[in-house]
């Protein structure tokens, strides 16, 4: 391929995608009026286009004119299916869902298309995924037990896939099309407008001078990207490449610094108040405002980061790092002048709370965010020039294109969701986990994390979610537990899945910068993210965790998850003070899980338990130092 044509083709791409976000950031602000439907069928028909032309359909088929040509025909198929569809949703809908013939075959072809795009955008996990349950009505019949069913026809599963709201173009892809693409706008312009080079140093600032001051930076760090960059590995490569050197440099071993980095940059994904894309599918499903999500993700979100914090500490203190403010940052400038430097940013995320706490919907908030931020920019900077024009066309063709793989999984969830609503298979799910557990609660949770994880591994969190919240959280919902906490159990293990062997994806790029064994970091990660694995069965027992029991059961909730979190992070480490022994570090366990239970009983256990591994830590005289050598 030549230069010239390297050059047209990002030029290309480049106008493809601001003209994606432009039309979607005209959609959502009203000064285009469209419905539903057509709305939603031009959002996948100029995604997945776009997708298409940026993905190859293999690595070694990249720049090929084999690829090209392929290219081609699957843009041609889905630009044609799409405009069909649009000349007639309405007839179709209005009919009661009379067919015929070509729109069958403008529904088949959308079906490939969707598969392809999912494959190429997200991987095979998820094209298999999406495939095995597409299967499932023509294999029903003959399926054993439970799964057995009577089955559909293909033109049957067609209509309902495509030319309704319950298929493709279902409550995903009408999540993708509204808050999350105006949220990676957003993203990239606080990225282009130079936000990370902001929160790189206000983290540096509050944590320097500090023990282990590198590796609590790059939580900091971490945290504030991954609000806003919507994938942990994405977070990883974005951050990862300033965090883990500084830490190696301070003294953590490489596998050690690369798994602080992907904890890290996953909690972000939990963080509010702008949490990751799935946060915003959760609230459409859920049927709840994106608030009532803010408000119950806060306290586990900080409990996820203060365990980091306390296994970022504690390591040090077992490894023996002392305190080195050099490592935070070379100049002198005070805070205060950090904080005066960044208000555009402060001032935009001000504005992004304050309007969705005033009832706003989520793309309205950042909206007006988003004109904050640059109203800011040119009254700090005081002009306006061709750089200023070129940051804001940038951002949008960014934030466009960086959502056109979400798509694909939303588009790929549709499907998933369609199937188990045309042949009632999630209900089925549910009734085999239901009758796995023997109607216990804790069995059934254990299952499900177990099945939540499994499928979540390799995807990324937003289609991991969408996978979960369709096919195993009416489970839960089933056996009594609130809607609102069965998606965030899921959710949790939908975030940490890529942070948990043998498919840990956010491990993976992670060791990659850190040149250390990637299963060696996925393994470190995991144990690093040990509360997380617990904490949504305190959730489940404890409805004080996400604000959702009295005063007294959210403050008792609060402080004993908070001492629960710390003696689990003592238990991983094994060290306090001192190095401790195999059963302390057995009884700082139980102390934790027993304080993260929720009772009042297992609450005074777990106390009594820590304040023994606390007094006999004091009296111990083997030091983290001697330990360690």
């Amino acid at each position: 391929m030549t230069i010239s044509r390297v050059v047209t083709l990002k030029n290309a791409v480049f106008l493809a995608g601001l003209a994606l976000g432009a039309y979607h950031l005209m959609v959502v602000s009203g000064v285009i009026a469209i419905s539903t439907m057509p709305m939603r069928v031009t959002h996948v028909m100029l995604a997945l286009s776009l997708l298409f032309v940026i993905k190859p359909a293999s690595e070694r088929m990249a720049g090929t004119k084999l690829n090209a040509a392929l290219s081609f025909v699957l843009v041609v198929a889905t630009v044609c299916a799409s405009a069909y569809l649009l000349t007639r949703w309405k007839a179709i809908a209005f009919s009661g869902g009379i067919t015929n013939d070509t729109d069958f075959i403008a529904g088949v072809v959308l079906i490939a298309v969707v598969f392809e795009a999912a494959r190429r955008g997200i991987g095979w996990i998820l094209a298999g995924i999406t495939f095995v349950f597409f299967l499932y009505p023509f294999l029903a019949p003959y399926l054993p037990g439970v799964l057995e069913g009577r089955g559909s026809n293909l033109q049957r599963i067609v209509v309902v896939l495509t030319m309704d709201t319950q298929g493709i173009y279902g409550i995903p892809v009408g999540v993708a099309a509204t808050y999350i693409i105006v949220f990676t706008i957003f993203g990239a312009l606080l990225s282009n407008f130079g936000a990370g080079d902001f929160f790189f140093e206000l983290s540096n600032r509050c944590t320097r001078g500090l023990r282990a001051a590198s590796a609590k930076s790059a939580v900091l760090f971490s945290t504030l990207i991954g609000m806003v960059s919507g994938s942990a590995a994405g977070n990883v490569a974005v951050t990862g490449t300033v965090t883990i050197p500084i830490m190696k440099r301070e003294g953590y071993k490489p596998h050690q610094a690369a798994a602080i980095e992907a904890v890290a940059s996953t909690g972000g994904q939990i963080m509010p108040p702008v949490m990751g894309a799935a946060a915003f599918i959760m609230a459409e499903i859920v049927g709840v405002p994106y608030t009532s999500i803010m408000l119950a993700a806060i306290i586990p979100a900080l409990l996820f980061f203060s365990s980091a914090f306390m296994v970022v500490h504690l390591q040090a203190v077992k490894s023996d790092i002392v305190p080195n403010a050099s490592v935070a940052s070379e100049d002198d400038v005070p805070l205060w002048k950090v904080l005066l430097d960044g208000s555009p940013f402060i001032a935009a995320f001000g504005t992004l709370i304050g309007v969705m706490l005033s009832g706003y919907s989520p793309f309205m908030a950042s909206l007006w965010a988003m004109a904050v931020l640059i109203v800011g920019d040119i009254i700090w900077q005081r002009k306006i020039d061709l750089a200023f024009f070129q940051k804001i066309t940038t951002s949008i063709s960014e934030g466009a294109r960086s959502v056109v793989t979400i798509s694909a999984a939303c588009a790929a969830a549709g499907i998933i969701a369609g199937i188990l609503g045309v042949t009632g298979l999630g209900s089925k799910i549910a009734t085999l986990i239901d009758v796995a557990s023997a109607g216990y609660l804790f069995l059934a949770l254990f299952f499900t994390m177990v099945t939540s994880i499994i499928l979540g591994m390799g995807l990324p969190t937003t289609a991991a979610y969408l996978i979960l919240a369709t096919v195993v959280a009416p489970a839960l919902v089933k056996l009594g537990v609130p809607v609102l906490t069965a998606h965030f159990f899921v959710f949790y293990y939908g975030c940490i899945s890529t942070i948990t062997p043998p498919v840990a994806l956010a491990s993976y790029v992670a060791g990659g910068i850190a040149g250390a064994n990637v299963n060696k970091v996925g393994w470190t990660a995991a144990s690093y993210a040990a509360t997380s694995f617990v904490l949504p069965f305190a959730f489940v027992y404890g409805p004080g965790l996400l604000m959702g029991g009295t005063y007294v059961e959210n403050a008792f909730a609060v402080v004993t998850a908070a001492l629960g979190t710390f003696a689990i992070a003592v238990a991983i480490i094994g060290c306090l003070t001192n190095h401790l022994s195999p059963v302390l570090r057995a009884m700082s366990a139980v102390a934790g899980l027993s304080l993260l239970f929720q009772g009042w009983i297992s609450g005074a256990i777990g106390i009594c338990l820590f304040a023994a591994v606390f007094i006999m830590d004091r009296t111990s005289k083997t030091s983290p130092k001697e330990a360690h050598q």
